[in-house]
């Protein structure tokens, strides 16, 4: 019951919000908090109950729901969703805590940012394949509103550009599910029965598409190249914790859902496009550092950071799925690699765009060109600013190192050419974070600048613990691939 806990509190939570007026924005603070709080406990404890050795899935609830349909109610986790799961319940307890302008409206945004929750972590541990999907388009609704009424600028357009075109993903990633479906003989939503039997295994063109279907939807989510557009915009309008969220969790969704879907329940498929897949992610890492270092809004050059960063998780993906060579340690360190790069993203880019919110609760400013020389004024920010920006590029000793290094040794061992072209990247994520500390933080301070704030407690609280977390995967990861390892090993054939 410990995982159907988590997922409910902060449904529960959200519900109260909804229904019971008269809540202050500190009252409504603490009650979303506690709900997130009481989640974020229960995977805790579900993480140090997880036994490496065991079966694949643990943690399991199972209550019938449509018998007819093969379809019911399965929530349970492996080592690589309790992980993500996890991390991104980290980030909502950050978003809730971290300051926010809510327009007079503390109780409808704490609510939605519940509702997200649920359904974000409904994604991450639901083992019914219709639920996953219901999951999946929940998501589109929370934060659709978060951007919508909370956001600035053209929040409006964005939130619904946002809406529009992951929903139009959500529809491909439907004709996938019901193509897996039908290919079972006793139809079943039951994602353990879909990994066990591979009922698509060497069914040629139809198995081509459902693939197609599944990776079209859900690189949209991720977002690749060329499916990114919807991202930049979206973050640039939305309010600061919700881009956190955005991009440390919803993003995970493409990414986790590759791994549970076409990698889980059709892997000779997966087998026969990995390269191709692999060539797409190359581009997505390129593309995005390339283009986020032209940025000259903060926000802006985050967002392109993140469809870097996921073409680093999608590679390691496409790396354990290839069976181009008979390197299952490989393909398993690439796997374990990718669900750390999601973790690490998570927290990285999750406090890089609440330091954002900061620059915007001040200013109303996002131009990099109107800062500079903050470091006298804000020395708390800076240090913040300067680990994200190093963790983020792949500094050793910061999580970041950790996820990529291992992805880019697996995909050395299987494609050593995309390996080395991969490496790029992070040389121009180098280029493109040192000239933003510099253009924030050093030279001379704009006179129209004015008096710039040092971070509030409750700001450099938040970010002391995303940045105690980035630290400590770096240094000491045992603890988080112990975890992962179990199951990659198993899902690549490595056990």
């Amino acid at each position: 019951m410990i995982l159907t806990f988590a997922l409910f509190i902060p449904w529960l939570g959200a519900l109260a919000l909804a229904v019971l007026n008269g809540w202050t924005q500190g009252q409504a603070r603490r009650v979303a908090a506690a709900s997130a709080g009481l989640s974020l406990l229960a995977l805790v404890f579900a993480w140090l109950g997880f036994n490496p050795d065991g079966p694949l899935f643990q943690h399991i609830d199972e209550v019938s729901w449509v018998p007819s349909l093969g379809v019911a109610y399965r929530v349970g986790a492996d080592g690589i969703a309790l992980a993500v799961a996890t991390m991104s319940a980290v980030l909502f307890v950050a978003a809730i805590f971290y300051p926010v302008e809510t327009r007079g409206q503390p109780r409808q945004y704490y609510a939605w940012l519940l509702f997200l929750q649920g359904a974000a972590l409904g994604v991450f541990l639901t083992l019914d394949l219709l639920l996953f999907y219901v999951f999946f388009d929940l998501t589109l609704v929370g934060m659709f509103f978060l951007i919508g009424r909370w956001g600035h600028g053209e929040a409006q357009t964005a939130a619904l550009k946002f809406f529009l075109y992951t929903f139009a993903g959500s529809l491909l990633l439907l004709l996938g599910i019901i193509g897996l479906y039908l290919s079972l003989e006793t139809p079943t939503f039951d994602m353990r029965v879909l990994i066990a039997e591979q009922p698509l295994a060497g069914t040629g063109t139809y198995a081509g598409l459902v693939f197609l279907a599944l990776m079209l939807g859900l690189a949209i989510k991720t977002p690749l190249v060329p499916l990114h557009t919807w991202l930049p915009q979206a973050h640039v309008d939305a309010p600061g914790p919700a881009s956190a969220i955005l991009a440390g969790v919803l993003l995970k969704l493409g990414t986790f859902g590759m791994i549970r879907l076409p990698l889980a329940m059709m892997a000779e498929t997966f087998a026969t496009y990995a390269l191709p897949v692999a060539i797409l992610a190359l581009v997505a890492i390129l593309y995005g550092a390339l283009v986020a270092l032209g940025q000259a809004n903060l926000k802006r050059r985050i967002a392109y950071t993140s469809i870097n960063h996921m073409g680093y998780t999608v590679l390691g993906i496409a790396v354990a799925a290839s069976l181009l060579t008979d390197n299952p340690a490989a393909r398993q360190l690439a796997l374990t690699g990718a669900t750390v790069e999601m973790v690490a993203h998570g927290l990285i880019t999750g406090a890089l765009f609440l330091i954002s919110g900061s620059f915007w609760q001040r200013t109303g400013d996002y131009a990099l060109d109107h800062y500079g020389g903050l470091a006298y004024q804000a020395p708390l920010l800076t240090g913040f600013t300067v680990l994200a920006a190093f963790a983020s590029l792949g500094m050793p000793g910061l999580a970041g190192f950790v996820a990529e290094f291992q992805v880019f040794t697996g995909t050395f061992a299987i494609y050593p050419w995309l390996a080395v072209l991969g490496v790029l990247g992070i040389l121009v994520t180098a280029a493109l974070f040192l000239d933003m500390l510099r253009r924030l933080f050093f030279g001379r301070l704009p006179t129209n600048l004015g008096h710039f704030p040092e971070l509030s407690r409750r700001e450099w609280s938040v970010l002391g613990v995303l940045s105690l977390g980035i630290v400590v995967i770096g240094v000491y990861p045992r603890f988080l691939l112990t975890l992962i390892d179990a199951s990659s090993a198993i899902l690549v054939g490595g056990r």
